[in-house]
């Protein structure tokens, strides 16, 4: 898979997913060079009880172990805070395709400052479920981005 809209479909799926069971709809997607999925998961802070279990965390884990990641793309359907940032940055993930970054903007300028190719969608679904979210569940929405 190498379409960033069916990319992006991955994740919608998972922030879909994430918002039926009460939790923030977040979702992310590991993709190999190939476009072959690796990992796919949704932000399960509250299904959890785990403040580090965000999407990006749960794809990437979801993945496995690999040699190298510059060859993978992350697809998240928000722009990645900071911690997931970091996770980015850490690991050498070469490209993040972000579904949107209109209601929250995370660390992807400095991702895109240190090299990682950044691609923003700015796709209507992405940001009409997320302004909802925050409407309906600001004290959850404060409380994930650490407000």
């Amino acid at each position: 898979m190498t379409d960033t809209a069916a990319m992006l479909a991955v994740a919608l799926d998972e922030a879909r997913l994430g918002l039926a069971e009460g939790g923030i709809p977040i979702g992310a997607a590991l993709f190999g060079p190939d476009g072959q999925l690796l990992g796919r998961g949704r932000n399960r802070r509250v299904q959890d009880d785990d403040p580090s279990m965000h999407a990006e965390t749960a794809a990437f884990r979801a993945a496995g172990r690999l040699r190298g990641y510059g060859a993978t793309t992350m697809v998240t359907t928000l722009s990645p805070c900071w911690y997931c940032s970091g996770l980015v940055r850490q690991f050498g993930i070469g490209h993040v395709v972000i579904g949107e970054a209109e209601t929250f903007q995370g660390g992807h300028e400095w991702l895109a400052g240190h090299g990682v190719k950044i691609t923003v969608l700015d796709d209507a679904e992405c940001a009409a479920m997320m302004r909802d979210f925050i409407a309906a569940r600001p004290d959850l929405w404060n409380e994930d981005i650490g407000r």
